[in-house]
Parts: C-alpha cells; structure tokens; sequence
C-alpha cells in the first residue's frame, strides 16, 4: 500500500492531497496511517522531514468525521501538543489544507502573543487544537480550556519536549485527559527518559520506525572544515561566495550569536535575519515566510527554533557552531534533504568544539568527512597559540588588561606588605598627616611632613 487512494479516505480528503501535490505516502505514512485508523495507540519514529505531520493529521481528520458537530464549550475533540510556536504554526497550516473541504474548527494556542483570540476562539469548542504546552496549561488553569472530550491526542516530537523541560506540563496534561481517548506519541529519537514517558501514557502501543534512532538523512551530504573559533565569520563568508548555495539555515549556540552572524550577513551584502527565543512570535513568523518566499538567503536560528522550519529547498545546512547536544545535530541538518530531495551539510568545528564531533560521530555511527578546500584549513588543524575567542571578545580581554594596569599606576594595587600595614613595624618613614582645621577662608592648608625617626623600643 503506498498510494493515499489505497487507504479509504474520504473524498474530501483524497481532494485536498492531490491538491498538494501529493500522491504516494511516504514510508513512516504507509505503516502508521493504516494503524492508526484501526484507533490504536501508537510509537512512532522517525528522522525529521519524513512526513510525521500528515502521518498522524489524516487518520485524525478521517475518524473526526463520525461524530461531527458534537463540539463543547471550552472543549476540544483532538489534542496536539507540539514544542515550539513555529512547529505548531506549521502543522496548523498542514491540516488546513488537508481539512479545507470539511467543516472544522482549528485553532491554534502558543504563548508570545495575546490569549484574548485563542480564548475566544475555544469559547465554542473546536474540533483539532494545536497547542505548546506552557500556554495550553496557563490557559487550563484559568478555566478557558477544558480537556475531558479529548478523544485523540497526539504528543509530536518528543525528545525535543523533555530536552525543553516540558516533562511536568505534560503530566500535568495528561492528568486531565480521559482514560478513553487514542494516544498517538512521535519522536526523532527514543532515548529512555522518552521511552519511559511513552509507555506511562500509552496503552499497548504498537510502534513504527522507519529509520534507526538518531540517524541523520542518507541524502545529506555532510562536512566538518576545521577552523579557529575567530576566523569563523571569514570561512561564512568565503563559504556564501557559492552561487550553488541558494537558500541556507545557519544554526549557532546561542541567540547572541545568531543575531551577530545575521548582522554580519547583512555587513557582506547577503540578505539574512534571525530567529530564536528572544525574538517576538510575529518577528519569528515574518523572517520564517520570508525565508520562504525566497525574500532572504539566509536564515540564522538556535536549537529552539530548529524544529519548526520545514521549509522546501533548502540547499544548505551550516553549523556555525557544533552544538554541545550531539542529538541537536540530527535534527539541524534534517532541515534540508526534505521530501526525498538531497542537501549538503556544512559544520565548522573549533578546538574547543572537536569533542562534540566525537559525540556526534558516535551517535550517527559514522565519520563525517573533513573538507579541507577552504583558505584556513592548516590555522584550523594546528593547535591554537592561546585559548580560544573571536575578535570583539580578544579586544574585550585586552581592554580589561588595559584597565587593571591603569588602577595599578594610580595606587589602586592592593598592599602585599604585611609591615605597610602596622606602621610601627616598618623601619620605612611614613607620614604623619598634620592636617589643620579648616580656616574661615574655607580654604584648606597644605599638608605637612614632619622627620620621622622609629625608635629603638
């Protein structure tokens, strides 16, 4: 079975799939939609970008059809619980187009924005909602959202929830869903903190898995280019002089340094933006749909944000920095090679980096290879003459030398001398301050030294 007209979905449905684009399933649809029209919980695993979202919206779109028009205030007839406001956005606009034919209400509720639309929009009841879990409980807690007609719900992406410490907002959740309901749990990976959790909220789940957990996409080329930790910016930037490189994801460590590759882009002429945590949910989603629509080249994010960027075409993956959790690579370069395409991966590592390639390299149980047709290859290689740090923070560190030798030429060094500090134990003269009251001038008389001479005694 491989073709979506095999599985008896409702013509509605088929329409909208074929207005897609779509047409044969892809392996993790073929072995999970079947199961999951049977109404049985399920495990799903699967590398990103392999159609996860459609795997589990169409069964859920075919079976709500039962009991349309059974909606309750403040309820809601399906749950999905995503990680981050972009990956919710984008399965949202995933079952509206495969739902546009049936007359549902979907929703959407994430935090960063106003809750007065998304509480007016349950105040009906809705039959799909798709959810973070911070606002989901904020919400719950405030009495706008009740879960007890819950009849599927689905967990997306789960490693990346506990990774984020979702953990207690999911029990929490799931303590006021009904014991009746179908259970639908999807993940990247499947380390045992995941495990365990899927198997306290599931009920005889059967499983799928379509790739081995943690395995990077066999249609990305990957590539490590050794280079030091200040020359970065220069390899980015001598790597962007491709023509070959259209549309690429740069992911750093941090929202700091995603901001400052992005302002450096911008210096070099290439058309960029950033997306992280920091950001407002509407900056976010407007870089996202420009990213999108081909209005900018580059796109810089953190780990964060990784999993909500399913964007077609994207030519290129960069790490400009390796990140310190090894599965974190698996789900960046999953970003391209997308729906059987090919991609390219590009990591520059440091010194201070080359055990997070191990780390990598022993997760996805290969060597990943090193190009070294690039101008700092040997400086990369080579052992750094001092630690490492880019240029504003080498200027930072020598500014602050600077500083401690200037309060030391003023007197600010702190004595050693156990004697400076009594003087009747110092053979050395000092001063006896023989400071005169203030005249009625208002000036003040200068200090006066008298001779000094310690005794014997």
């Amino acid at each position: 079975m491989t073709k979506f007209a095999d599985l008896g979905l409702r013509a509605p449905i088929l329409r909208a799939i074929e207005e897609s684009g779509y047409q044969t399933m892809t392996p993790i649809q073929s072995k999970a939609i079947p199961k999951l029209l049977e109404e049985r919980d399920l495990i799903g695993v699967a590398q990103t970008g392999t159609g996860k979202t459609a795997a589990f919206s169409l069964p859920i779109i075919q079976m709500l059809v039962k009991g349309e028009g059974k909606r309750r205030p403040k309820t809601t007839r399906s749950l999905i619980l995503a990680p981050t406001r972009e990956l919710a956005v984008q399965i949202e606009e995933n079952i509206r187009g495969y739902a546009k034919y049936l007359h549902y209400k979907i929703t959407l509720v994430y935090g960063g924005a106003s809750q007065n639309p998304q509480v007016k929009a349950m105040s009906q009841g809705v039959d799909i909602l798709i959810a973070t879990p911070g606002r989901l409980l904020d919400l719950m807690n405030q009495g706008h959202i009740i879960l007890r007609e819950v009849e599927y719900f689905v967990l997306d992406e789960a490693d990346r929830m506990l990774d984020m410490g979702f953990i207690r907002d999911i029990r929490k959740i799931v303590e006021q869903l009904p014991n009746k309901r179908q259970t639908i749990f999807f993940s990247a990976t499947m380390p045992k903190s995941v495990e365990g959790l899927a198997q306290s909220i599931l009920t005889n789940p059967t499983r799928v898995e379509v790739a081995p957990a943690a395995t990077t996409a066999e249609k990305v080329d990957q590539y490590v280019l050794m280079v030091p930790k200040n020359l970065k910016r220069k390899l980015l930037a001598y790597v962007l002089k491709s023509e070959a490189i259209k549309r690429v994801l740069i992911f750093t460590r941090t929202k700091h340094g995603a901001n400052r590759v992005s302002k450096n882009l911008d210096q070099l002429g290439v058309s960029s933006s950033a997306i992280h945590g920091n950001k407002s949910q509407s900056a976010r989603q407007k870089a996202l749909n420009q990213f999108k629509a081909g209005e900018i080249r580059a796109l810089v994010a953190t780990d964060v944000a990784a999993r909500g960027i399913d964007v077609d075409d994207v030519s290129h993956v960069i790490n400009f920095d390796l990140p310190n959790e090894p599965e974190s690579y698996v789900h960046r370069i999953g970003r391209t090679a997308r729906a059987g395409a090919t991609g390219i991966s590009l990591s520059f590592c440091d010194h201070e980096e080359r055990g997070y390639l191990r780390d990598i390299e022993r997760l996805i149980r290969q060597k990943i290879p090193l190009m070294e047709d690039h101008p700092f290859h040997l400086e990369g290689v080579q052992p750094p003459e001092k630690k490492g740090g880019d240029e504003e923070e080498d200027t930072a560190r020598s500014r602050r030398k600077q500083q401690r030798r200037q309060h030391q030429r003023r007197g600010n060094k702190r004595p050693n001398n156990k004697a400076a500090k009594n003087p009747a134990k110092s053979r050395r003269p000092h001063n006896e301050g023989n400071i005169s009251d203030k005249p009625a001038g208002g000036a003040r008389k200068k200090k006066t030294k008298k001779h000094y001479r310690p005794s014997r005694g």
